[in-house]
């Protein structure tokens, strides 16, 4: 429960920091992230062999 709580607090915080910061940034940001969790994605479904 405290997990949830700290959770929420933290998303809270994030978007309020979001809201604050110039649209086009916050854009490039969130590309930037996406990108990385879909490399992420496709290192993790094909499985990669060097670890």
């Amino acid at each position: 429960m405290l997990f949830i709580v700290a959770a929420l607090a933290l998303m809270g915080v994030l978007l309020g920091a979001a809201a604050h910061t110039p649209l086009p940034l916050f854009l490039a940001a969130a590309g930037a992230i996406g990108a990385w969790l879909l490399v992420f994605f496709i290192r993790e479904r094909t499985g990669h062999k060097g670890a």
